[in-house]
């Protein structure tokens, strides 16, 4: 089995935006807003505004236009999606620990796996079943935490439902590669801008709070999506998936050393079952030969 050596300079990329957007519960701890829809707004705006200066500088004004055009509906059904996703992370921190959203989102590529069979018939190897059984068994330990009072419902059905959005948007861009993922989601935090803008009680923040929301918005956001759609590209899909475990493994560490929020005994044995899931998912991916990607 051949393999190309690994673009050192795509790893770092894909890191830099997994680590950019691990200290996303973080910074949303340190905010003292209490309207989730005003945090939705500011960091959809600032994310919005850092999203389209990067096209504007990396493609010019043509070319940013081209891309917007160029999406398709399938492109405006990924910005959904994302809208969906970016406003349910901040609702959800309002309801739950960030250790039990961002591992549930681990699980993303699987559960875009089982819904890729169930819509269109994609053939599903027996090793990804096993994959995606497991996962299920992990959420479902995670989750059963909220039926106890321990944790609210509202919160865990939150989490799970950003995992959905996301598993539902690459299935999307799966089907059609066309689909260009930084206009999709820039137009994404311009929709969630739009309908939070919407629900706003009031849009003044203070000084502090305002350099936290461009943290959480341009930063955290728009930075690491920017460093992915770069890195991404330059790596395969099943290295790029490795680096990004970064993500749910570093978030909660932050949480917990910055904000003493410790996980639930449930939370880190339900994670460990979705995050080891996915790892070894990932790693028989990397084994299989050159050219013969199993679709998942």
């Amino acid at each position: 089995m051949q393999s190309k050596p690994l673009d050192i300079r795509g790893a770092w990329l894909v890191f830099g935006s997994a680590t950019a957007w691990s200290f996303g519960g973080a910074i949303a701890r340190f905010l003292s807003v209490t309207d989730s829809w005003t945090t939705v707004f500011w960091r959809s705006v600032f994310a919005s505004s850092f999203l389209l200066a990067f096209m504007l500088w990396q493609h010019g004004r043509q070319g940013t236009l081209r891309l917007f055009l160029a999406m398709g509906r399938a492109g405006v059904g990924v910005a959904l999606c994302f809208a969906l996703a970016s406003t349910c992370f901040v609702v959800a921190l309002a309801y739950t620990t960030v250790a039990n959203v961002l591992l549930l989102q681990a699980g993303v590529p699987l559960i875009a796996a089982l819904m890729g069979f169930l819509l269109f018939r994609e053939r599903v190897p027996r090793a990804t079943w096993i994959a995606i059984a497991a996962v299920i068994s992990g959420v479902a330990v995670m989750v059963s935490e909220s039926l106890g009072g321990n944790v609210s419902p509202v919160g865990d059905g939150l989490a799970l439902l950003i995992a959905l959005a996301f598993a539902t948007a690459t299935v999307i861009t799966r089907r059609h590669a066309h689909v260009a993922m930084m206009p999709a989601v820039c137009l994404g935090t311009l929709i969630a801008a739009c309908v939070s803008s919407t629900q706003v009680i009031q849009f003044a923040v203070g000084p502090v709070d305002g350099a936290l929301l461009f943290a959480f918005g341009a930063l955290n956001l728009g930075l690491g999506l920017a460093l992915f759609a770069t890195g991404a590209r330059l790596l395969p899909s099943a290295i790029a998936a490795l680096i990004g475990i970064a993500e749910p493994v570093l978030g909660p560490v932050w949480v917990w050393l910055i904000h003493h929020e410790v996980p639930s005994e449930r939370t880190v044995l339900g994670g460990a079952i979705v995050f080891f899931a996915l790892l070894a998912h990932i790693i028989w991916q990397l084994r299989q030969p050159t050219g013969e990607e199993p679709q998942t």
